[in-house]
């Protein structure tokens, strides 16, 4: 007789273990609610959003995406390749930090650094985050003491025909910050201090609408003081943007979409970023500034764009490039919602002289007629 022996397994579960799996499972489910807990009562400028993934997702360059593109598709391969660091995207998307760019480390710490939290759509020569635009915010009481003039015998006065309504319109140029003056002509060195209700950036606006209507495009140029709206309103500087928005609105220019809207300030950099010497000459530079957080921003970028290739191209150095700002501490908007043909130009710096500036202006104007007058003949043929 064959006796048949079965095999047998015993499985031993440990009470313990059981227990120590429940404690573990609950001991995280409760780090996960506290952990979400503490993410929404952050305040929103420390949580992470997309606005931060945004921004570290930018430090990806062209050539680095079409490196990611080669590991889907290999007959995209090509020398000198890298792939990026996976650990480093980890980190500037969760960390928000970027080693490249200081400000990332300073801008929640310091306050008013948010300021330059800009971007460079086009960097012109020497241009880099060390030296963008930026615009002194004076209070209200700066302009309660108006400076004395000195070298005003240096200013050539424009002499431009008065506007007479005639429909044939194409460019209003308008001015903000009315009052944005130069250290040359102004008995003080603070440049936070250099307002003017006379000597100021509408200077500029009368040489620009002498050469544009020369070249044959219609210009209006609107020199209503900002800053005496602001007073009479009680506002203060920072409603400077929807005060001229009310005064462009209320023009009685027709078709105000169609018009090329263009907003004229002055830099707070000194001479040395705001300055460009051409064929002996010396020109204040041109910075073009456009605001993100509006729907016509796409088309206001892309008129800058070819407006600072030709520039490149005819005046080399003369533009300092386009500089996009949105998020806290910035206007954003700029008015450029009005238009998609709008834009916001700063001429030079506080340094700068009339001499420099209406060179610009000519220089500008030149440019702005070759790019409008193949666009009227493009849109004609259209």
């Amino acid at each position: 007789m064959k006796t048949h022996k079965s095999n047998r397994y015993m499985v031993t579960v440990s009470l313990a273990n059981i227990i120590k799996g429940i404690v573990l499972f609950i001991a995280s489910l409760f780090t996960m609610f506290v952990l979400s807990g503490v993410l929404t009562s952050l305040q929103p400028e420390y949580r992470i959003s997309s606005q931060s993934v945004n921004r570290a997702t930018e430090q990806l360059t062209g050539e680095r995406l079409f490196t990611l593109y080669t590991l889907e598709n290999h007959s995209f391969q090509h020398d000198g390749s890298t792939i990026p660091s996976i650990s480093k995207v980890l980190f500037d998307v969760a960390a928000n930090l970027r080693f490249k760019d200081p400000r990332s480390f300073l801008g929640r710490e310091l306050p008013g650094f948010s300021i330059f939290d800009n971007s460079i759509v086009v960097a012109g020569a020497g241009t880099n985050y060390t030296n963008m635009p930026i615009e002194s915010v004076p209070s209200m009481d700066v302009f309660d003491k108006v400076p004395n003039l000195k070298n005003t015998e240096d200013i050539k006065e424009v002499e431009v025909s008065p506007y007479t309504g005639n429909g044939d319109e194409k460019v209003l140029v308008y001015f903000t910050h009315t009052r944005e003056s130069f250290l040359p002509y102004l008995d003080v060195t603070d440049p936070d201090l250099a307002q003017h209700p006379e000597i100021n950036v509408t200077k500029i606006g009368d040489t620009l609408e002498k050469e544009l209507e020369t070249l044959g495009i219609g210009t209006v140029v609107e020199k209503t003081d900002i800053v005496s709206l602001l007073s009479k309103k009680g506002l203060g500087y920072n409603d400077s943007y929807s005060v001229s928005k009310e005064v462009v609105q209320a023009s009685a220019l027709e078709d105000k979409e169609s018009l090329y809207l263009i907003d004229i300030h002055r830099d707070s950099r000194r001479k040395d970023v705001t300055t460009v010497t051409i064929d002996g000459k010396d020109y204040a530079k041109l910075a073009f500034v456009v605001g993100a957080e509006h729907e016509n921003h796409e088309q206001n970028n892309k008129l800058a764009a070819e407006l600072h290739k030709l520039l490149q191209e005819h005046y080399p150095g003369l533009s300092r490039g386009i500089f996009v700002k949105q998020g806290s501490g910035v206007n954003g908007v700029y008015n450029q919602d009005l238009s998609k043909n709008a834009m916001l130009i700063e001429f030079g710096g506080v340094d700068n002289t009339f001499e420099e500036f209406n060179r610009s202006a000519e220089a500008f104007a030149d440019i702005f007629a070759q790019f409008y007058w193949k666009a009227d003949r493009v849109n004609a043929t259209q």
